[in-house]
């Protein structure tokens, strides 16, 4: 990874970027190593693992942090947040950390060139697109959610969702005798034409720069030939690997050699190959629900068998033949972090608007536990909800099989842990959040647990009134270096089972 740059950022875009960056790190300071003390007017204090404390103002994001040292309070800008994380877990932890200082970093200075780019971009039209595009935060409890692997800016902004970016997909032929594929991956054949002995694959421009190297041989003794690219843009989702071409009404979730969040996000050979069980459960699971809840199917996957994880790409169904009639969908994390035209801040019956969520969320995903084995990771950024003409909840759609866990793979104990911290703790909590930061005085959590209790598994009760619920410890992880599906949770304060007296 590059030498990184502690000097303090100046100007707006940096006072910005030191904000978007400083907001989730501080959540997980706060949620895995710091302790709470009594709030002191408006301002949240925690005492740090060597006796510090570090002060910042309330809210769902945590901003203008301060240390207290010499009898005063001092402000902390990012780089010096970044040191005072290192130190305490250094402590905490007795670990070097490895590369997680540079990401934080490499975060912060990502989101000052997203922002710079987002003020000469123009956003889509289409409210699904805008959200999709509009995660500047990201994962709001990330050490280092905007990283993107310490590269140049000039390798991956040209295909950064949040810089509102579109573009075309290369296309490659790959000799048929070295084409690797499963299930249904005919759409791709239509995105242009290959010659005689080959087969069609697109590929991601981004993951294509960064593989060329070791692409080198194949192009030169034939095996991938270079085709052009295609004649329509792909718009990038949320997850920055998976694109959407909205004429053809396809998804395309490719391959990148990139550390995003806690991984990189390569197709992995295992998870491909067993793709097709887990998408067949999940299909089965939605077809017996029926609508309007909906599962985008992981149709199939082609790739060279050469070069299997590198060049794989996944073809994912669209929205048209899953949506209700006149419905538009929007991606939950879009909801919770905020885009122009979000109904959720707009809507003048915040009560309602959440009481229809919860009855287009929460059913389908507990259904899919409890009927049929099917662990849903329906977090934030996997769920779409769409809404009606006057901005109403009226369905759920889910979506990603490769994140989707299968009982009894996993225990029916840890699928319901995983389960819980999906749905609740990642996904309920962030949208009740962002629904009360717009409408004060809303409590949401009577409601979620209203909704919760009309469920008859054996798990409800212990969940409306446990005093916890699971967290994920993302900074942990990552400072240990634990592989980023050893999930590991740590027990946060329960508002359902709070919610009770209320």
């Amino acid at each position: 990874m590059e030498r990184v740059d502690l000097s303090p950022p100046t100007g707006e875009t940096g006072r910005r970027a030191d904000a978007y960056a400083a907001a989730p790190l501080l959540n997980c300071l706060f949620r895995e190593v710091a302790e709470a003390l009594p709030d002191t007017g408006g301002r949240r204090v925690h005492r740090l693992p060597d006796g510090r404390l570090l002060r910042v103002r309330a809210g769902r994001r945590p901003a203008d942090p301060e240390v207290y040292s010499a009898g005063a309070w001092h402000p902390v800008g990012h780089p010096e947040l970044v040191k005072l994380v290192a130190e305490e877990l250094r402590r905490h932890t007795g670990l070097p950390g490895g590369d997680l200082p540079a990401e934080m970093i490499d975060s912060r200075d990502a989101v000052a060139a997203l922002l710079a780019a987002r003020a000469r971009a123009t956003a889509p039209e289409d409210p699904y697109l805008r959200s999709e595009q509009s995660l500047l935060t990201g994962h709001p409890y990330h050490p280092a959610p905007k990283a993107r692997g310490g590269g140049p800016v000039a390798s991956w902004l040209p295909y950064a969702p949040e810089a509102h970016a579109r573009f075309p997909l290369a296309l490659l032929g790959v000799r048929e005798d070295q084409v690797a594929e499963e299930g249904d991956t005919t759409a791709l054949d239509a995105l242009g034409t290959a010659p005689p002995g080959y087969r069609l694959l697109p590929a991601h421009p981004w993951q294509l720069d960064l593989a060329g190297r070791d692409l080198a041989p194949a192009f030169a003794d034939g095996r991938l030939l270079r085709l052009g690219t295609t004649a329509s843009d792909t718009w990038p989702t949320a997850a920055v690997r998976t694109v959407y071409e909205p004429r053809r009404d396809l998804f395309l979730k490719f391959s990148l050699d990139v550390r995003i969040t806690n991984d990189i996000r390569r197709l992995w050979r295992h998870d491909l190959r067993r793709l097709r069980r887990t998408d067949t459960a999940a299909g089965r699971a939605f077809a017996a629900m029926g609508p309007p809840a909906a599962w985008l199917s992981d149709r199939g996957y082609r790739t060279a068998a050469f070069a299997f994880e590198e060049l794989a790409v996944l073809v994912r169904d669209g929205l048209r033949g899953h949506l209700l009639p006149g419905a538009t969908p929007l991606l939950a994390a879009g909801l919770a972090e905020g885009f122009d035209g979000s109904p959720l801040a707009a809507t003048t019956d915040p009560a309602g608007w959440w009481e229809a969520y919860l009855r287009q969320v929460v059913p389908p995903a507990l259904a899919a536990f409890d009927d049929h084995g099917v662990v849903l990771e329906a977090h934030l950024q996997n769920t779409l909800v769409a809404v009606d003409a006057s901005g109403t909840p009226v369905q759920a759609l889910f979506r990603d099989a490769e994140g989707t866990k299968l009982l009894p793979d996993v225990s029916r104990a840890a699928g319901w842990e995983r389960l819980v911290y999906c749905l609740v703790v990642n996904h309920l909590t962030e949208i009740a959040g962002a629904l009360a930061d717009h409408h004060p005085g809303l409590d949401p959590w009577p409601a979620a647990r209203r909704e919760l209790a009309r469920h008859d598994l054996p798990e409800i009760p212990a969940l409306l009134t446990a005093p916890t619920l699971p967290g994920k410890t993302n900074l942990l992880l990552r400072w240990t270096g634990a592989d980023g599906a050893d999930a590991r949770y740590l027990p946060l304060p329960n508002p359902l089972a709070r919610a009770a007296d209320r």
